[in-house]
């Protein structure tokens, strides 16, 4: 299966029925997984969720029918999918930085997401190599930062960063980082976390219940390296595997100058 042929055919199926509502189950047909999986490496590829460029789009081409065909707001919302006029003028408006009505008085201020496009000829890596291990309760102690899909490629690293120089000195180096999600379909990121294993009074506790885990080892623990090996295991690893994903987190373990990245399986 190539990827990222998959991802053309999705974004021009999503372009040929913006004017509809979108059947997530004939995208994930497309890629040939389940409707999960192919949110998650949609999100992974592109940094941003598939309903957040569902939504980038549409608000896209409703400035250019605006502008264009001179139709009612109330056309317009309903056209791409809003309930109510009130609706869709608060969402064009944060996208926009203008109000629809505002077009109506030859105001042209406006943005466009366009549709993506991806390189066909982009070669994966042949081998992934894993380990399956069980690991204990874990009771961690750490801080987080509320971050975005968009954003938690730029923001954690940062974060990270300000952490271990802040607290290195009385706590030794971060051992884990952990990022949760807003919904169970974890395409939207809600929070990134570093964490210590050792009781810290001033840090929130967390507890990660015994699970088994799939182990993906990582030689550096740079940023750049551990989030290339995320995108490997969403791009090729898990669209063909048989393991049964858990609603645990995943977690970057830190040691030696390494990184293990931790998935959780049944």
């Amino acid at each position: 299966m190539n990827i990222y042929k998959c991802l053309n055919e999705i974004t021009e199926y999503i372009e040929n029925h913006l004017e509809e509502k979108i059947d997530y189950n004939r995208i994930a047909k497309i890629m040939a997984v389940n409707v999960y999986t192919m949110q998650r490496i949609f999100c992974v590829i592109t940094g941003i969720t598939l309903s957040e460029y569902i939504r980038k789009r549409r608000l896209s081409m409703a400035g250019f029918d605006l502008y264009n065909n001179k139709l009612r707001i109330m056309d317009v919302a309903i056209k791409y999918q809003y309930n109510n006029a009130t609706s869709f003028s608060r969402a064009f408006q944060n996208f926009h930085g203008i109000k629809p009505s505002e077009v109506k008085r030859k105001i042209y201020k406006f943005k466009n997401f366009p549709k993506l496009t991806f390189n066909e000829d982009i070669e994966l890596e042949n081998d992934i190599s894993y380990e399956i291990i069980s690991l204990d309760k874990l009771v961690l102690y750490g801080k987080k930062i509320k971050t975005t899909t968009e954003k938690i490629n730029r923001e954690a690293p940062l974060f990270f960063k300000q952490m271990h120089n802040k607290y290195y000195a009385l706590y030794g180096n971060i051992k884990y980082g952990m990022t949760t999600y807003e919904n169970r379909m974890q395409d939207k990121v809600d929070d990134y976390w570093v964490l210590w294993d050792q009781k810290i009074d001033e840090f929130e506790k967390i507890v990660i219940p015994r699970s088994k885990w799939l182990v993906f080892p990582i030689a550096t623990d740079e940023a750049v390296d551990i989030q290339k090996k995320i995108s490997d295991f969403y791009l090729k690893f898990y669209p063909s595997c048989h393991f049964n994903l858990s609603n645990l987190p995943e977690l970057e373990y830190y040691h030696d100058g390494k990184t293990d990245f931790l998935v959780p399986i049944f």
